[in-house]
């Protein structure tokens, strides 16, 4: 009996904030790979190691988490004025299938530093010293993103002091810039309001604020679901009926949202939208062993990604967060205080994360800007991974 030999496909392994990824150029695919499809998705499901009914992902470069479950292909640009494509794709840690339904802020911090190293800025773009900025088409949800890259002797600087609650060792700090966040084809809040009572069985009406910015994301108050919002993943993990109450708060507001027309379909809409819930300030102790304070934080929130509760933040949940806070009436304003502010520092499992944002309302309609934020992203292995030919 012969078996198919194994071919190698030229990759990155990159931490981008608090997150990894395996990194592609999209010409380094093999080509039944270039384009969408069953073969780009069966590829990267096996690099990743999926699906893996144990759910640990041992034979692939997955870690068994929501934040290590991640592809990224960078393509030439297909938009003017712009330096790369970026396409990011979530990977199911234990079903076949692989979501392209949103984008991952997190990772978004590694893109500019891949697309200088990858040769998609233009070399007179990047100085010797200073900062080189990407602008980045998210085509996903087809925003711009525009990355602020440290520069050391015409080298990507990696190495800093930048801390960032999540990940153990400090880097360079990368800032990143989320232009017009909101959703461009159609309402930042889809229901028209900016909070609603969503009837969730089991559970009951709760007031929500649903939002898409950066990511579709319903937020909750913690107090209307039993929680302080100072919990850490321990707390919600090991809880099977939490992660199923959360899941259906997250089936019924997709629907409300209009991104399902039937919970069913929830399912196989695994990234989005997020479910987080928030509180106003209480003392907790990180998952660090981090003493966070009231003084330190003008809200907590805790957001679920793939399922479970997630041991930081999502980029793109942030993105939410600072958008909705930056707009007096939301659950996320409200629970920082109320009132008109630019940018809100809040708690999370690992520590804290300060976000900005502008947001105005024109004719009656809340729009956005920018969101801002800082990361890091460092690259951990480069070369080539390696699958069965038979993959795909």
């Amino acid at each position: 009996m012969s078996f198919p030999s194994q071919i190698k496909v030229p990759a990155t392994y990159i931490r981008g904030g608090t997150s990894k990824g395996a990194f592609f150029r999209l010409q380094d695919l093999p080509e039944a790979c270039q384009v969408p499809g069953e073969a780009r998705d069966k590829l990267l499901l096996r690099v990743i190691g999926s699906p893996d009914p144990y759910e640990k992902q041992i034979d692939g470069l997955g870690n068994a988490t929501s934040s290590t479950s991640k592809t990224v292909i960078l393509a030439a640009p297909t938009q003017p004025d712009h330096d790369v494509d970026y396409l990011f794709g979530q990977v199911s840690i234990d079903k076949p299938f692989v979501d392209w339904s949103g984008n991952c802020g997190n990772l978004t911090a590694a893109v500019g530093a891949f697309a200088i190293n990858g040769g998609f800025v233009a070399k007179d773009r990047v100085p010797e010293n200073g900062i080189c900025t990407v602008r980045i088409w998210q085509a996903n949800i087809k925003k711009t993103i525009v990355a602020h890259v440290p520069i050391t002797k015409g080298e990507v600087q990696e190495t800093g002091d930048f801390a960032l609650d999540g990940v153990t060792f400090p880097a360079a700090e990368v800032k990143i810039e989320f232009m017009d966040p909101a959703d461009g084809e159609g309402s930042m809040f889809p229901t028209g309001n900016l909070v609603d009572d969503l009837d969730v069985p089991g559970v009951g009406m709760l007031k929500a604020t649903m939002i898409n910015a950066g990511i579709p994301t319903i937020f909750v108050n913690a107090e209307d679901i039993g929680y302080k919002g100072s919990e850490l993943q321990g707390d919600i993990n090991s809880d099977p009926k939490a992660l199923a109450m959360f899941e259906t708060i997250r089936a019924h507001g997709a629907v409300k949202m209009g991104l399902i027309k039937d919970i069913a379909e929830a399912a196989n809409r695994q990234h989005t939208p997020k479910v987080a819930f928030v509180a106003k300030p209480v003392d907790y102790v990180s998952s660090s062993g981090k003493q966070i304070t009231t003084s330190e934080v003008d809200l907590l929130v805790r957001a679920m990604s793939m399922g479970k509760l997630h041991h930081a933040m999502m980029g793109t949940a942030a993105v939410a967060i600072a958008t909705a806070s930056a707009i007096p009436g939301t659950l996320v304003n409200l629970a920082a205080g109320g009132g008109d502010r630019t940018e809100v520092t809040f708690g999370h499992p690992s520590g804290t994360l300060r976000v900005g944002a502008e947001a105005k309302e024109v004719n009656g309609q809340w729009t956005a800007t920018k969101a801002i934020m800082s990361r890091s992203a460092r690259v951990i292995m480069e070369g080539w991974v390696r699958v069965p030919q038979d993959s795909f």
